[in-house]
């Protein structure tokens, strides 16, 4: 067989223990054909073929995200954008300035706020936005997406007032008169989700492929997907267009978990480009909310545990009802008490026998008691963790969690247990961009440094292999895909990045500043800023 590809003159990272690196890779159709150096992959060339000098340029295999929102990423894209925003007066700004274009009567949607870097460091109050407008109903989500902001004509609509009772799993926080302040915890959000609409069939596909565009900028090529039906439908249908230049797992929500076993679906069907994945579950909140499940109260909130999403008796049964149907199950786990929890369902399934060769995952996995931190591993529990999440929750981690901080986003001690790591964004919750990711796993810092040092608790960090792997192999295998992706290795598919700098021998700190040249997937070059 003769390669419709060859990349040469170039330093590759196979991420496969058995060949780690070459010089050179030929491509034929959508596969990796051979691996090796520069004149013997030229060699294979066919007379049509193309040949690409790297100029010397670093190539990993193409990234995979394993935990994304990917249609609520897209939509975000066009949402009132409060990411970044240091101060609440600049968070108002922007509303406001959505608001001066938006006709009256219309809801004003956003995303992204964190009230941890504002001055006070309190939740906001409905009146903040009620200064704003009233003439819009306003709803706008924390960063994490455990926590909504409304103002006093959105909760009006929704009929939120004193008398409301709070949701199970849910908090509709109020003030020492028991009105409500605007804040939303957990479940108590759907109160405004209804009110907000679906988009189109038409609306979902457009954001789909502007999310797609923007991930192949940053050398994504595969999404572990954990959203519902709209998400998949567009999928679907991108996918039998020939649009859809993604690999997709798409997870099934624990609400449809019933239906999906009524229609006899299974773990993994689907084909190379979509595939249907495990059940997803929540357990708990969010650390940025103080709804994260805790063993122990949260630092000056002595009766503050968090919010169990799923108690330990629902967590067993549903572990098991999928198991038993075929399903691995993806957990949100965020505080210790929920990570306990989940291990012990998962625990719970292997001694009786269930699911023995499903590869469950634990989400976030954020902190996690000393005692628990081998149970991964033990069990054969993937540890899906957004490195991202470090770097920008650290400071808040200390102030919630104190001490118990030392074994938050524990990837060193993790990795050292055996457990295998599976590294995603939880876009729209953060950026996407995977460079940011390696930075933070590596350096266990913010952009500027912040907190100084060798990083906020250096013992947790790990080597740039070991992040690039997370984000390669480990997704694939988090995937059960490891055999055909996830490695630059014959015959799997050819998907690769090809960056501007060699991010294994560089100063970490200077890893920020490196650029994706060009995006493969499938061996087409689907993004190109700079590949000759």
């Amino acid at each position: 067989m003769h390669a419709d590809l060859v990349l040469y003159n170039g330093d590759i990272h196979t991420m496969d223990r058995r060949h780690p690196r070459a010089t050179a890779v030929a491509i034929a159709g959508d596969r990796f054909l051979a691996l090796g150096n520069d004149d013997a992959m030229r060699s294979l060339l066919s007379s049509e073929g193309r040949a690409i000098d790297l100029g010397g340029r670093t190539v990993t295999p193409g990234f995979i995200d394993a935990h994304i929102h990917f249609l609520s990423y897209g939509l975000s894209l066009r949402e009132i954008d409060l990411v970044n925003t240091p101060t609440l007066a600049s968070a108002q700004d922007r509303v406001r300035d959505r608001a001066t274009e938006t006709a009256a009567g219309q809801w004003l949607v956003g995303r992204g706020w964190d009230q941890s870097v504002w001055a006070d460091g309190d939740f906001p109050h409905k009146t903040d936005l009620d200064a704003i407008t009233t003439a819009h109903p306003v709803f706008l989500r924390r960063k994490c997406g455990h926590v909504g902001w409304a103002n006093s004509t959105a909760l009006a609509l929704a009929g939120v007032t004193a008398q409301t009772p709070d949701p199970d799993g849910g908090e509709i926080e109020q003030d020492e008169q028991g009105e409500p302040t605007g804040i939303l915890k957990e479940n108590a959000m759907g109160l405004m989700f209804k009110f907000l609409a679906d988009p189109s069939p038409e609306e979902a596909v457009d954001a789909v492929r502007a999310a797609m565009h923007n991930v192949h900028r940053m050398g994504i090529v595969g999404v572990h997907n954990l959203e519902g039906r709209a998400a998949l439908r567009a999928m679907q249908q991108m996918r039998q267009t020939g649009e859809l230049k993604l690999r997709v797992m798409a997870q099934i929500p624990e609400a449809d978990l019933d239906a999906a076993i009524q229609l006899g679906l299974q773990y993994g069907i689907g084909d190379e480009i979509l595939r249907i994945g495990a059940v997803k579950v929540f357990s708990d909140g969010a650390l940025g909310a103080r709804t994260a499940w805790m063993i122990d109260p949260y630092e000056g909130e002595p009766n503050n545990y968090g919010i169990a999403v799923a108690d330990a008796d629902h967590m067993r049964a549903v572990v098991e009802k999928a198991t038993r149907a075929g399903f691995p199950v993806f957990t949100h786990a965020i505080g210790d008490m929920a990570n306990r929890v989940v291990l012990d369902a998962i625990e719970a399934g292997r001694r009786a026998g269930i699911g023995l060769n499903l590869r469950h995952r634990i989400e976030h996995a954020q902190v996690v008691h000393p005692d628990d931190l081998d149970r991964f591993a033990g069990l054969g529990v993937i540890a899906s963790m957004q490195p991202i999440h470090c770097t920008q929750d650290m400071l808040l981690a200390d102030k919630n969690w104190g001490t118990r901080s030392r074994y938050a986003y524990a990837w060193r001690t993790l990795w050292d247990s055996g457990a295998i790591l599976a590294f995603g964004s939880d876009a729209p919750v953060e950026t996407p961009d995977v460079i940011q990711g390696i930075h933070a796993a590596v350096t266990r810092t913010r952009a500027d440094g912040t907190p100084g040092g060798n990083g906020w608790i250096p013992e947790e960090r790990i080597a740039v292999h070991e992040a690039v792997w997370a984000y390669t192999a480990g997704a694939a295998y988090a995937g059960s895909e490891e055999k055909i992706k996830g490695t630059i290795t014959p015959g799997k598919l050819a998907d690769l990045v090809v960056l501007s700098q060699d991010i294994f021998s560089i100063n970490p700190a200077a890893i920020l500043e490196t650029d994706i040249v060009a995006t493969v997937f499938g061996g087409d070059i689907v993004h190109n800023a700079g590949l000759a």
